[in-house]
């Protein structure tokens, strides 16, 4: 299948038509033109190489929103992890917008939750746009305490815009069945790999958001909330989205000076979409390496430490003027 382009992709696009003309060319009219094929080549990777190293925040949104970026089942296959899937929260439905249930990483016996998308319209409106329901969340919580239960490591794949709003979700308690998967996933003795690939909207992404170890790949995002979104509050204008994408400090670099994750993982050149199963073994070797690290942990020291490294969020510093405070004072989150 074709990969979409993106509108700032337009200048590669017009070069690999015409790289494409030239082949045809070779093959009707048999000249050999190889060296100025490898050459137009080079330059197409050379361009897309270019304009993927100066992408804006606003770009970088657009790459995750990929139609055709990896999610959640396709990690699942590319990884050939026996994946078991189970449904339902056992109180309401089953919520096509999170799937869960045991595998088997590299003979690493784990629980992998994820959010997922659709490919096309019946899909999406199957799993609402990756907008998960309360029960999305609540069978999260039931896989979850699974795998406390047994020694599980628990991994999450994070790729959504947030948790659906509407009535629905209002009627079944979605800020509910956030905030106690929140107060939850900090209590869990086993380890916790939380891992953004796409989206990172908001609520929806910390309801299967707290872990010991916080990875997101490199054209990815994590928010309290989307630029259009973010847009329409400032400027009463979702046009301006792409100022609100600078201004909210998104991006994976932004994320990791801030110290919200642990580590950027590197996409392939042109983003995740263009090499589905080098980014599926690029993140496998990472949540296994993580993983290695955090099982050396007593369960204690666990619990500690995820509590901790949450509580440091959110920290910032004050400097007055004037000589009686020479000193920046930290401020830190009531408890």
């Amino acid at each position: 299948m074709p990969v979409s382009l993106l509108p700032f992709e337009k200048p590669v696009a017009e070069l690999e038509a015409k790289l494409d003309e030239l082949r045809r060319f070779s093959e009707a009219q048999d000249i050999d033109v190889s060296a100025e094929i490898q050459q137009m080549e080079a330059k197409i990777a050379e361009m897309r190489r270019r304009i993927y190293a100066e992408l804006t925040p606003w770009q970088i949104v657009q790459v995750a929103r990929h139609p055709q970026r990896p999610y959640t089942r396709d990690y699942l296959q590319l990884w050939k992890c026996d994946f078991v899937e189970l449904h339902g929260d056992r109180l309401y439905a089953d919520d096509a917008a999170i799937v869960g249930g045991l595998a088997r990483l590299n003979d690493h016996p784990v629980v992998i939750i994820g959010t997922q998308k659709g490919r096309d319209t019946k899909s999406n409106v199957e799993c609402n746009f990756g907008c998960a329901f309360p029960e999305g969340y609540r069978k999260a919580l039931r896989l979850m305490r699974l795998a406390d239960k047994f020694g599980l490591p628990i991994i999450t794949l994070i790729d959504t815009p947030g948790a659906y709003p509407g009535v629905q979700s209002e009627e079944r308690h979605i800020a509910e069945a956030i905030a106690v998967n929140l107060r939850e996933m900090f209590r869990f003795r086993v380890p916790i790999v939380v891992c953004v690939t796409g989206e990172g909207g908001s609520g929806g992404a910390l309801g299967i958001g707290v872990g010991d170890r916080v990875i997101i790949l490199q054209y990815a995002y994590y928010s309290v909330i989307s630029p259009e979104g973010c847009a329409a509050i400032l400027w009463k204008d979702r046009t301006y989205a792409d100022r609100a994408a600078q201004a909210l400090k998104l991006t994976a670099p932004d994320l990791l000076r801030a110290g919200l994750v642990d580590e950027v993982i590197p996409e392939p050149e042109g983003g995740a979409h263009r090499d589905p199963a080098q980014m599926a073994d690029r993140l496998k070797e990472a949540i296994l390496r993580h993983l290695r690290e955090l099982e050396k942990q007593t369960e204690a020291e666990r619990v500690a430490l995820r509590y901790a490294k949450f509580r440091r969020l959110g920290v910032y510093h004050e400097k007055t003027e004037g000589p009686a405070s020479q000193n920046m004072a930290s401020v830190r989150p009531s408890s």
